[in-house]
């Protein structure tokens, strides 16, 4: 099914004759990426479902996870063997901070150190050199992130880049990161940040197709020096943000989160006034750069029944995938960018509602997921270092899935994904709708 791409009234002629790809490798995926209504679209105008995995490269050590165990050969090798397309792979501003004070990017000798001590920082990059020999102790951050994306772009992967935090540490809770001008959310730095990867990437990472502005904001840790937290303040910043990565690379997606960690749009999406103190509207039409942006919501509910989770997700957000629902005002892809869960067999996490459910809706809404985590173990989290994760899809080594049965599940559910017709679960009676919309109690939706 191809669809035309439109942005507003205008249809954007997509002019591939005179491109040159001039990056190391040329993917064969048909970039870049435009939305357009509720879909993602191809520069084909193919319709483009992202069902992929978090890769974390945002804490202390501010290098992607893993390497110490595996090659990153061998870690995309697993992501390609789940079926999955694209990969989120998160940074945090204090590496583009420490670029700028610098004028030089970080070592991997000096970040492990720094992160772990001289003992155990010399192991692990010791252990990531072994596993991965193209590196050096003066190889870079930076490098690293530019050899994952040169894996990704020999094996077809799309590479979605996340602004996971400001200071480089596990996320997330009211850890000063979470809402503008917090703690350590110093905005010019953010969106200088941005800008710097939104650049980089565009000179040298082939499928690099989309970039999420800022993962999950929240509540502040000092609200007397944080900006009010309202959604005029989140929309004037985001805004901001995306402007400033438009600028830097038109081709990319821009992602933009929703409020309390993430989880709601429900004002933005159902509502044209954000903001009824100050009469602040929201309208995605009136952006230069509307046929880049995307919705992302993150989901970690308790699951009563699956009807009570279709509407939950339907006035958050998803509610925006429904062409029927006339009382959607902002309407875009909505890409769930996280969710995730315990991977062992033991758990069960995989058989229940909350696993299943979500299952069922991707298929019949067809919308983009992207799990948490591949993360088997962390360098360092939350002091801890060489730290377990039973929710990361790969065990502590990262040498195989965690469980086969939770594995066989996700690889399932991201087949069912892909294999959904396109026209599916995007029309719903207007019986229907009012059921969505009237389901939960009014205290219970987030605005």
């Amino acid at each position: 099914m191809a669809f035309e791409i439109i942005s507003g009234s205008v249809t954007l002629l997509v002019l591939l004759s005179n491109f040159v790809f001039s990056l190391p490798y040329k993917s064969s995926l048909s970039l870049p990426l435009y939305s357009s209504e509720r879909w993602i679209l191809d520069s084909q105008g193919n319709p483009i479902t992202y069902v992929g995995i978090n890769w974390p490269g945002s804490a202390d050590v501010m290098i992607p996870e893993g390497l110490q165990y595996q090659s990153i050969e061998y870690i995309v090798d697993k992501i390609i063997n789940m079926g999955l397309n694209v990969v989120r792979l998160t940074f945090a501003i204090e590496m583009i901070d420490d670029i700028y004070e610098t004028g030089n990017d970080v070592t991997l000798q000096d970040a492990f150190v720094k992160a772990l001590g001289p003992e155990s920082g010399t192991t692990t990059l010791n252990s990531v050199i072994q596993n991965n020999p193209q590196f050096s102790a003066n190889t870079t951050r930076l490098q690293v992130y530019d050899a994952i994306a040169e894996e990704l772009a020999r094996k077809d992967i799309f590479l979605h880049l996340d602004n996971h935090i400001s200071k480089g540490q596990w996320c997330c809770g009211i850890d000063g990161n979470g809402w503008f001008n917090d703690i350590y959310f110093d905005v010019n730095n953010w969106i200088r940040g941005l800008s710097y990867m939104a650049d980089h990437g565009k000179k040298n990472w082939p499928t690099f197709s989309s970039i999420g502005l800022r993962n999950e904001p929240r509540y502040p840790a000092n609200p007397r020096i944080a900006h009010p937290y309202t959604w005029s303040t989140w929309a004037a910043n985001m805004t901001s943000a995306a402007k400033a990565v438009h600028a830097a690379n038109q081709d990319l997606l821009i992602f933009f989160s929703g409020k309390h960690f993430g989880v709601s749009l429900t004002s933005v999406i159902f509502g044209g006034v954000i903001d009824s103190n100050t009469g602040v509207t929201f309208d995605v039409t009136e952006y230069d750069y509307y046929h880049k942006m995307v919705f992302e919501l993150h989901t970690y509910s308790r699951v009563f029944n699956c009807s009570w989770f279709w509407s939950y997700l339907y006035r958050r957000g998803f509610g925006a995938l429904n062409v029927s629902d006339t009382s959607v005002f902002n309407r875009l892809p909505v890409v769930l960018t996280e969710w995730g869960h315990k991977q062992t067999d033991s758990s069960s996490k995989y058989r229940e509602l909350y696993h299943t459910c979500l299952h069922s809706f991707a298929a019949e809404w067809k919308f983009g997921w992207m799990l948490w985590t591949i993360s088997g173990s962390y360098y360092i989290r939350s002091g801890t270092q060489d730290m377990e994760d039973t929710w990361g899809i790969l065990d502590k080594e990262w040498a195989d899935y965690r469980g086969s049965k939770s594995s066989a599940a996700l690889k399932q559910m991201a087949a069912d994904t892909f294999a959904s017709d396109a026209d599916s679960g995007v029309h719903f009676s207007q019986m229907q709708i009012n059921a969505f919309n009237n389901y939960m109690a009014p205290s219970e939706v987030y605005n």
